[in-house]
């Protein structure tokens, strides 16, 4: 059995589910979510052996039965029935301890990126940057600092064309409301208030420059590269995707062969089996690496360019369920071929 572990709001699960009924595939699709709250997990050691069973909208999953699990993005656990705040975070917190444990436990199952505590430890950008270093991608020069006083020298080196972006995701608020910070450039006048970088660290980089920019997602040994027109709006120059900006395109592209090859051994080796990077191809024909994101987003590439991501990522799930890419297999007879 397939089990997907997303939210129920996820675009890119609904993306891929026909696909997978074409593949005659069983499957669960659960999110954290709905535990503690709204389905009961046991995980035991009786007799010698290790057994664990989820129960969900009235039926129950033996997990030892799951060979291939699809981590999109679930949700957190819930227990939104616990009134009091302090004893809510308490359960939502043993509740996450034991739903990794369960993951820990299911040893024989393939996984897509990889196992959720795996993906988190390699999910850094510094690592990315130094694994695509040592493989022969091209990288920016890079400094990642609290320091104030390296912030001028690196401007002044870079001609006073530099970005700066952020080591990662986290939620926060400005005037009451919700955030998010973007690559942006620094021009000069920042260079006043550079002492605020004493309280969080920044990467800074040179802006590269750019003829246009890709967007390259590997599926196992599959790789899909998407052509962006960054440049053909000013508001997508710096970030392609602070804006969604009708001027900018999207196309297929034919990736030269040993940069696919990179891009397939920089996933492998973190021990991924999906990845979304992210290239600038220079006015000289340079691909210069910028990121790699672990669970990054798909469908908007393929909504855009028809490449068949969605198939792609189909036959890997089926094939952790011992099907052949595109084929199909009657439904396991102990429990239902497709549960939602």
């Amino acid at each position: 059995m397939l089990l997907i572990i997303s939210s129920h709001r996820d675009d890119s699960v609904h993306v891929v589910l026909p696909k997978l009924r074409e593949r005659g595939v069983p499957l669960l699709w659960w999110d954290e979510a709905d535990y503690p709250g709204g389905s009961t997990l046991t995980t035991s050691y009786l007799d010698g052996r290790w057994h664990q069973a989820l129960t969900y909208r009235g039926e129950t999953y033996d997990l030892s039965k799951v060979s291939a699990v699809w981590d999109r993005r679930p949700d957190p656990p819930s227990a939104i029935e616990v009134p009091e705040p302090s004893q809510r975070a308490f359960a939502e917190h043993t509740a996450r301890i034991a739903v990794t444990g369960a993951y820990d436990l299911m040893v024989g199952a393939r996984w897509m990126p990889a196992p959720p505590q795996h993906a988190a430890a390699v999910d850094n950008k510094l690592l990315h940057l130094y694994r695509a270093a040592e493989l022969g991608l091209t990288v920016a020069d890079t400094v990642v600092t609290n320091d104030p006083e390296a912030l001028v020298p690196l401007w002044n080196r870079a001609g006073g064309r530099v970005i700066t972006k952020t080591l990662g995701f986290h939620p926060f608020t400005l005037d009451g409301e919700a955030g998010h910070l973007f690559t942006a450039t620094v021009p000069r006048r920042r260079l006043t208030g550079r002492h605020r970088l004493r309280h969080g660290p920044a990467m800074l980089q040179p802006n590269v420059p750019k003829a246009y920019e890709l967007r390259v997602t590997v599926v196992g040994e599959r790789v899909f590269a998407a052509r962006i027109d960054s440049q053909a709006s000013r508001s997508t120059t710096v970030d392609w995707r602070h804006y969604h900006d009708t001027n900018v395109g999207y196309a297929a592209y034919d990736l030269p062969q040993d940069v696919a090859d990179r891009c397939v051994g920089l996933v492998a080796g973190l021990g991924l089996s999906f990845g979304a990077l992210d290239f600038i191809v220079t006015p000289d024909g340079r691909y210069v690496f910028l990121e790699l994101n672990v669970n990054g987003q798909w469908a908007f590439v393929e909504l855009r360019t028809g490449m068949p991501i969605s198939d792609a990522i189909a036959d890997w799930l089926a094939t952790g369920i011992g099907l052949r890419p595109g084929g199909r297999r009657p439904p396991r007879p102990e429990g239902p071929a497709d549960a939602h």
